[in-house]
């Protein structure tokens, strides 16, 4: 896969990009309109461009629409885009433990035929969430939201922000957080997740690698998440996602320091979904993390390893 991209991307934006090795940065970790971010898989190739970043990855939640869209228009601009997505997993009481995928073949029909049932059960969940929250709000003698309004707003999958958005554009609440607070907490509904054994093993099937997404918000237990890594790694963790929005400067050191007493790649990303007012962009997370194009390297290789295990260059 990542020969057919190296072919698509212009070479003379890699010649560019080449004479200055240590500014080349890349953001492995955004979400488009195919989950619940508010740009387009263009829209974001295009402001990765803006950012002068060299490689990206669409990493949406549990949904692989994008990949091919974001590829295609990476190629027209000699931006690197890498498949990814981000899977809803969990692991004893880990229960919302995210697994991001790299490097797999998004056009795997097991891969699909798996998110398309995610993309279902999503879609259903959602449905539930919005009809509590009208509940909530004719309690409250207000007018209910539209859902036809919501899906007009995600312009694609409809995710929790996007009825956060629609409930300010009502005027019901001023932020996101409040609307969290007042009505999708309240009204929540559980979620499905991949245990993560099957997770990996998605993720492997396709020929890809798995990572475990922003440790921080697993647990800030030093101890407790270094356990959790060992017993993923013997599930096939083959990564850790150290430059992340949860992490201060130390411990993302620490983090680094992590994979690598286990072997494991480093990679990271903002975790950009666009919402309005974020301090995160495209290329830059939370402080200002921005992620260097070594990580890049660390998941080609980890790539080709696991599809090549006999191949030791």
């Amino acid at each position: 896969m990542f020969d057919e991209i190296d072919k698509k991307v212009d070479s003379s934006a890699r010649k560019r990009n080449n004479s200055c090795m240590g500014k080349i940065y890349a953001d492995l970790h955004l979400h488009s309109t195919c989950s619940d971010g508010y740009h387009s898989p263009e829209e974001l190739v295009q402001l990765a461009r803006n950012a002068g970043l060299q490689a990206i990855a669409l990493a949406d939640h549990d949904n692989i629409d994008g990949i091919s869209r974001a590829v295609t228009a990476g190629s027209d601009v000699g931006l690197e885009v890498i498949a990814g997505v981000e899977l809803s997993s969990q692991w004893f009481q880990f229960t919302d433990m995210h697994l991001l995928g790299y490097g797999f073949d998004y056009q795997d029909p097991y891969m699909i035929r798996a998110l398309a049932e995610f993309q279902e059960f999503r879609t259903d969940r959602n449905r539930q969430i919005v009809e509590k929250i009208n509940q909530k709000l004719q309690n409250e003698n207000r007018q209910p939201i539209d859902p036809d309004e919501v899906r007009k707003l995600a312009g694609g999958t409809i995710g929790r922000p996007h009825i956060a958005r629609a409930l300010r554009q009502a005027g019901y609440v001023r932020s996101n957080d409040e609307a969290f607070d007042r009505y999708l907490v309240p009204c929540n509904v559980p979620k499905r997740y991949f245990p993560a054994d099957e997770a990996i093993k998605l993720i492997h099937g396709s020929g890809g690698i798995a990572v475990l997404a922003h440790p921080p918000y697993v647990t800030r237990d030093h101890a407790q998440l270094e356990n959790l890594v060992v017993e993923l790694v013997k599930l096939g963790l083959d990564g850790i996602e150290a430059y992340n929005n949860g992490s201060s400067l130390e411990d993302t050191d620490w983090l680094i320091k992590l994979a690598r007493r286990h072997r494991l790649v480093v990679t990271g990303g903002s975790d950009f979904h666009g919402d309005s007012g974020s301090v995160i962009t495209v290329g830059k997370g939370v402080r200002g993390i921005k992620v260097p194009y070594q990580c890049v390297e660390e998941i080609k290789a980890a790539v080709k390893k696991r599809r090549h295990p006999g191949d030791l260059e």
